[in-house]
């Protein structure tokens, strides 16, 4: 099976709605469920970094998948995020996340230990040979502290799960060349870069904006799979400004569910800490992005 059947192609890193005191909003999840889907959103990543994985309990994971793909029904794909930096933590995740009823596992690059090549692959192998489920691998060093050398995807590449990367290193250039080397499936996870990656060969993306604008992202997908370059700079270019206000002000999670608000789409935009809410000017700058956006070309 091709890795767009397995996750899809136009995906998106689910942001977890949450009720005023912090605990998990089930009719906010519902809710961006159903505008995902209505958006054109073929893939939902839940529980990942987007999502505050590392405020969620294991429980509280689980339940989200349950939650997410009890509403995606067979609309979607869910790919559950299942990666800490404790091999038998991320493990215990997969099974989880595999009985809750995933579709697949995203599985990020072990963080804060920084352990060597070797304890990578290690690490991926192991919680990959934990289920049946598909795995993509998300290699994230401005996060995790190490990233996934090509020659560690390369190597994983030969695992008989591993079948996709979600790319936030933002080097094209290896991209490419582990795409000519390995049957790996490119997904890019960085925003800021989603018109490089597609014109470059990326099967699709992980997006934060999709969140908001995962019918502008399809748009994109659809532009450059047609071949019409002109086009996918068209669709790009008004996204410019929400990319630089969600991607590169406070922080993700923070600015999309705030962006989210404010559209009305949860009614909340609470976080756990140790993220907070973004600051006056930077809810400014979010808002002038959304109302660019909103307004008729």
């Amino acid at each position: 099976m091709t890795a767009d059947l397995l996750f899809g192609t136009n995906l998106v890193a689910m942001v977890t709605p949450m009720h005023p005191g912090g605990a998990i909003s089930e009719p906010g999840v519902a809710a961006l469920v159903d505008h995902l889907l209505d958006t054109g959103c073929d893939g939902i990543v839940a529980g990942g970094t987007t999502g505050e994985s590392p405020t969620l309990t294991e429980a509280e994971t689980a339940g989200l998948v349950r939650a997410v793909v009890a509403r995606t029904g067979d609309r979607a794909r869910v790919i559950a995020g299942v990666g800490t930096y404790d091999t038998a933590a991320s493990i215990r995740r997969a099974r989880d996340a595999e009985a809750a009823g995933a579709d697949a596992l995203l599985l990020v690059c072990p963080y804060y230990s920084r352990p060597t090549q070797a304890g990578v692959v290690a690490h991926c192998a192991a919680v990959a040979d934990a289920t049946a489920l598909p795995v993509m691998l998300y290699d994230v060093p401005a996060r995790a502290g190490v990233e996934m050398t090509a020659s560690t995807l390369i190597e994983l590449a030969g695992h008989p799960r591993i079948h996709a990367v979600k790319d936030a290193k933002g080097d094209l250039f290896e991209a490419m060349s582990v795409l000519a080397r390995t049957s790996l499936a490119y997904y890019c996870g960085i925003d800021e870069l989603n018109l490089p990656y597609l014109a470059c060969g990326a099967t699709g993306l992980v997006s934060v904006i999709g969140n908001a604008f995962a019918d502008r992202n399809a748009e994109l997908i659809r532009a450059v799979r047609g071949g019409d370059l002109g086009s996918a700079k068209k669709i790009q270019e008004p996204l410019i400004p929400l990319v630089e206000a969600v991607m590169r002000t406070a922080q993700g999670a923070t600015m999309t569910k705030a962006a989210l608000a404010e559209l009305g789409i949860i009614p909340h935009a609470v976080v756990r800490l140790p993220l907070v809410v973004p600051s006056a000017s930077h809810l400014r700058q979010l808002a002038d992005a959304l109302a660019a956006i909103a307004v008729p070309a």
